[in-house]
């Protein structure tokens, strides 16, 4: 079972969050990056799934070049190799740009089925895997909480998450499955598993690697653009109630009252 899991760097909420350069782009040096969260979840489905059938792990990735710093960690839960598609063009890219680079870095790949996590932390429109999957005429398997590849059919059942329960969808192979915390915690990785992805190899490839012209990527031709950005205003003073319960209940009363809320 050979498996791709799309893996963004992005910046540490722990550390300050995102913060915006005077370009009002996100400023990626101003704080460290670490794996978003829900491409972790996709990772260790990706783990279970190979450690289950057997078969390798590749993270595939567009980001700056200072990425295999944060991939490391992905490489330490598990993952076998990484490619890094980096390229100073790509810098500004809307999400357009960035389905489109990696659809065609993972044409270029030999994979059994694509993992995806349902958005990232600095963007959260959580279009990126659905477009690739539409670029490259892929099957798309959405907000997975089980996945049951069989190797033999060349065909993958998911458990997708509805409003009611859920949805049993089958797909041939290769497909790409959008993947949601439902799958389990992702694992902490081990000495050995920190020591071992030293030596794990990370691909770098640019744009014209992967067949992409600089005329379709990057900030000058994104469709969206930050104008302005302001930090919300400061919140009033705290109104605490303290006395008995029947006085307090009235106070409360009053104080929605007047706010038209009740």
């Amino acid at each position: 079972m050979r498996i791709v899991v799309l893996m963004k760097p992005v910046p540490d909420t722990a550390a300050g969050g995102e913060r915006l350069g005077p370009d009002m782009r996100l400023d990626r040096a101003a704080v460290p990056a670490v794996v978003n969260a829900n491409d972790e979840y996709a990772l260790e489905a990706a783990l279970k799934l190979t450690e289950a059938l057997g078969g390798e792990v590749t993270l595939l990735s567009m980001a700056p070049a200072s990425a295999p710093d944060t991939m490391r960690k992905a490489l330490a839960m598990g993952a076998h190799h990484g490619v890094l598609v980096t390229d100073p063009v790509l810098e500004g890219s809307d999400t357009v740009s960035t389905t489109r680079v990696l659809a065609a870095a993972l044409k270029t790949l030999e994979y059994d089925l694509a993992f995806a996590g349902a958005d990232t932390s600095d963007g959260g429109a959580g279009v990126v895997g659905p477009g690739v999957a539409a670029l490259l005429g892929l099957p798309l398997l959405s907000y997975a909480a089980k996945i049951e590849p069989d190797e033999a059919a060349g065909r993958v059942r998911v458990r997708r998450l509805s409003p009611t329960g859920y949805d049993v969808l089958e797909a041939p192979m290769p497909a790409l499955v959008v993947c949601t915390q439902a799958l389990g915690e992702p694992r902490y990785p081990s000495l050995k598993g920190i020591m071992a992805a030293r030596s794990k190899e990370i691909v770098t490839r640019s744009l014209s690697d992967v067949g992409v012209t600089p005329e379709e990527v990057g900030g000058a031709v994104a469709g969206t653009k930050v104008l302005e950005a302001t930090s919300p205003p400061a919140r009033a003073a705290t109104e605490v109630v303290r006395e008995p319960a029947d006085v307090a209940a009235e106070r409360v009363v009053a104080f929605l009252a007047a706010r038209r809320i009740i």
